[in-house]
């Protein structure tokens, strides 16, 4: 009697926390699922099969444990010829980070300048036209005392965001989409730029069917005189338990004759070398470095990648982000640091490092 008292009492609570669970997806936070056109528009791509998107490259979870041991050891060794020995072992910072802040609503209207908010969010003008791309300020999660901002590292707040012309988000991980920024700032955003997918989270979040434009990679969205290409990136996407249920993707931006790479987010893959191909002349890129782990090979750039992936998009001029803001894998805080100042050994490469927050102005 007591063993199926207790076999009842399991299977209540398992109903009761189903139940909760369920009603704590449900939230907008987590978004929505692709249906109708949408769905059906996916399903026309070809990077979609079985119900999810696929990489280009072969791309699994997670590298075997025969691969993590000859990763780590490439990249211990790498991390060794670059001063691995003065590195601060520490995840987070052990002194204050140095930041700072400017009006946003009254940078100039004309030009090129680039304001990293830290990690991926930044603000980005192309000779004259605003982008804003992956803004989270905040947790980077849909638990707001999980993955929180390191302090120090958030000047401004959402509230700060002037009115942009593009909003672009490489894909729908918390840390690139976050529902309370986008929820903010959504009267100041012209046209959204994302892969497909990822609209069906802006529009549960009341941005306008018309505002949206999702792209597969190699298309293209034109408006004037600014061309945003959607190209190839190699990583992953989800919001909840499904995995892949929305394209990810890097951006080129065409204007008045410049050209510059917005990386998203990933790992080392052949499409680099086939964007090189395809755009011959990359003006400025912005490119991640940081939260990489052998484990995560597939779906991060690890620092030994970073002088082939340079040669295969054949940029000169170059800002690293994807640091700074959040501690979400094990590498040292400040080692994508070391990795900027090895690659800045070659003469021929130009690196733009602006301190968190301030505005940078570009020279493309």
């Amino acid at each position: 009697m007591k063993t199926m008292k207790f076999l009842i009492c399991l299977f209540l609570f398992a109903i009761v926390v189903v139940l909760l669970v369920s009603a704590c997806m449900s939230l907008p936070r987590f978004g929505a699922k692709p249906k109708g056109e949408r769905l059906a528009r996916m399903q026309q791509s070809p990077n979609y099969k079985d119900g999810a998107f696929h990489n280009l490259d072969t791309t699994p979870n997670f590298a075997s444990k025969e691969e993590q041991a000859r990763i780590d050891s490439t990249y211990r060794s790498f991390i060794g010829c670059i001063g691995g020995d003065t590195i601060q072992p520490s995840r987070k910072p052990t002194e204050a980070i140095d930041t700072a802040k400017v009006n946003l609503k009254n940078l100039p209207k004309e030009g090129s300048f680039l304001v990293w908010f830290g990690h991926s969010s930044y603000l980005i003008q192309v000779e004259g036209v605003r982008i804003l791309v992956d803004p989270v300020f905040g947790s980077a999660s849909p638990v707001r005392f999980i993955n929180k901002p390191v302090s120090g590292t958030e000047p401004y707040s959402a509230a700060d965001i002037p009115e942009v012309d593009f909003l672009i988000i490489t894909h729908d991980h918390y840390d690139h989409l976050d529902f309370t920024t986008c929820k903010t700032i959504r009267e100041k955003v012209g046209t959204v730029i994302c892969p497909l997918g990822v609209g069906a989270h802006l529009e549960r979040w009341h941005y306008g069917k018309d505002q949206i434009v999702e792209l597969d990679w190699w298309q293209t969205f034109t408006c004037g005189e600014t061309s945003i290409h959607c190209l190839p990136q190699r990583h992953f996407s989800g919001r909840t338990l499904k995995r892949n249920p929305t394209l990810w993707a890097s951006f080129m931006v065409e204007r008045s004759g410049k050209t510059v790479f917005l990386g998203g987010d990933g790992g080392y893959g052949t499409h680099f070398k086939q964007i090189g191909e395809k755009f011959p002349r990359i003006d400025y890129a912005v490119l991640e470095n940081g939260q990489y782990n052998p484990r995560w090979a597939y779906i991060h750039t690890l620092p030994y990648q970073f002088e082939q992936l340079i040669a295969d998009l054949g940029v000169k001029k170059i800002t690293m982000v994807h640091y700074g803001k959040y501690a979400e894998s094990v590498h040292p805080w400040n080692e994508p640091d070391f990795v900027i100042k090895h690659l800045s050994k070659d003469s021929s490469l130009f690196f733009i490092q602006p301190v968190i927050g301030a505005m940078q102005p570009l020279d493309l």
